[in-house]
C-alpha cells in the first residue's frame, strides 16, 4: 500500500527554527489548497504527550526512556500519522526518529542496535512493504 499524503519531519536542536519553518511550510501548503497535520514528538496524541511528560521530567534508565519514546510514536503513528496520509494529508512532525537516536543514541549513550530492533518494530505497519518502514519523505535538518 502506498501512503497518498506527504510526511516532512523537521529535526534540529531546541532554538533553531523548527517551529518557525514548520509554521510557515504549512502555511505555503495551505495556500496551495492542501490539508496540513501539524505535530511534534514525543507528542502529538494524548497518551504521547503523557509518555513525553514522563521521559521530561522523571527519572529513569535509557532503557526505559527508550521504551517510552517508542510506545508514545507507535501511538502517534497509529493516532494521528497513519490515518492523515491516508487522507491524503501533509504531515509536518517537529522531530521524529533521527531524535531518538540523537538523544537516546547519541546522548544517553543507548544502543543504537537497539534502537533500531523498535524502530523497525514501531514504524512497520500498514505501510510496510518488504522491509520497509514509515519513514518521512524529506527530513529537513535545523
Amino acid at each position: 500500500m502506498s501512503k497518498p499524503g506527504i510526511f516532512i519531519s523537521f529535526e534540529g536542536i531546541d532554538g533553531a527554527g523548527k517551529s518557525t519553518h514548520i509554521e510557515a511550510l504549512a502555511a505555503a501548503f495551505r495556500t496551495q489548497g492542501r490539508v496540513v497535520t501539524l505535530t511534534r514528538e514525543p507528542g502529538g496524541t494524548p497518551l504521547a504527550e503523557k509518555l513525553r511528560a514522563m521521559v521530561l521530567n522523571d527519572a529513569m534508565d535509557a532503557l526505559t526512556e527508550a521504551l517510552l519514546i517508542f510506545a508514545a510514536r507507535r501511538d502517534h503513528l497509529v493516532q494521528v500519522i497513519e490515518p492523515a496520509l491516508a487522507r491524503g494529508d501533509v504531515v509536518l512532525c517537529d522531530r521524529f526518529t533521527d531524535a531518538t537516536f540523537a538523544y537516546q543514541g547519541g546522548g544517553r549513550g543507548f544502543d543504537l542496535e537497539v534502537l533500531s530492533v523498535l524502530e523497525r518494530w514501531v514504524q512497520s505497519g500498514k505501510w510496510i512493504q518488504g522491509d520497509l518502514m514509515l519513514q518521512p519523505d524529506m527530513t529537513l535538518w535545523f
